[in-house]
């Protein structure tokens, strides 16, 4: 998952981008609302954290701007406002979620994991395919039943796969989806990434390589180890 923090105060939006680190989810920050269209016209997101009070176009405007685009990114909405007016002018706006200042870093992890799994289409909470089984609530994996321990970019990069239902996934994509501004575009980052992961699955490998074109949890037949 990636997500946007649209946040004017810079400590508390780099402890919200390193917590989620922590929980296999990058994060890139904006301090204020041009930044934040910015960024949201070049990248794409899963869910944006959006604060109500920042400077430039503040997050309703911001918010209504996404509820225009089709299949865009979903809206948690942050402020330090609690009274019920503020939080319905915040979904009229189009926001998906809210959640009032100040609040636990756990219950944000919460929030954006649901919304991430209600995209045009609906994703289920729990993903399976080809005998992986990803739970992104708990952060576990199984694989046949079998717990795999994986690093946070690797879960991140098995979550993207496994979303995919079995369809291919460029490197780039991938990139763009688990990692985050910082990634150089030039990086093997992925296909290292993608190494370690078959071998933590192991055999028979479920990751296939799709010369030229990206990976995919193949069902059905063994994958082949490649580049």
């Amino acid at each position: 998952m990636r997500v946007l923090i649209v946040e004017d105060e810079p400590y508390l939006a780099e402890a919200i981008r390193d917590g989620l680190r922590l929980e296999a989810i990058a994060a890139d920050i904006a301090g204020d609302g041009d930044t934040a269209l910015e960024q949201l016209s070049v990248n794409s997101y899963d869910v944006v954290v959006l604060d109500r009070d920042i400077p430039g176009p503040d997050g309703d405007e911001i918010a209504r701007s996404l509820s225009q685009v089709p299949a865009g990114p979903r809206v948690l909405m942050l402020t330090a406002a609690d009274r019920l007016d503020d939080k319905v002018t915040g979904f009229e706006s189009g926001a998906d979620d809210y959640l009032t200042k100040p609040f636990a870093l756990r219950e944000l992890v919460l929030r954006l994991r649901a919304l991430s799994r209600r995209p045009a289409g609906g994703s289920p909470p729990v993903m399976e395919v080809a005998g992986i089984r990803v739970d992104p609530f708990r952060r576990e994996v199984y694989r046949d039943g079998r717990y795999v321990a994986l690093t946070r970019k690797q879960f991140a990069v098995l979550e993207v796969l496994v979303a995919a239902g079995g369809g291919v996934v460029s490197a780039e994509d991938l990139l763009e989806r688990a990692w985050d501004e910082n990634a150089d575009p030039f990086t093997n980052a992925v296909r290292i990434t993608i190494s370690a992961l078959r071998k933590r699955l192991g055999e028979p490998w479920w990751i296939g390589t799709v010369p030229g074109v990206g990976y995919r949890i193949q069902a059905g037949t063994a994958a082949h180890d490649g580049p």
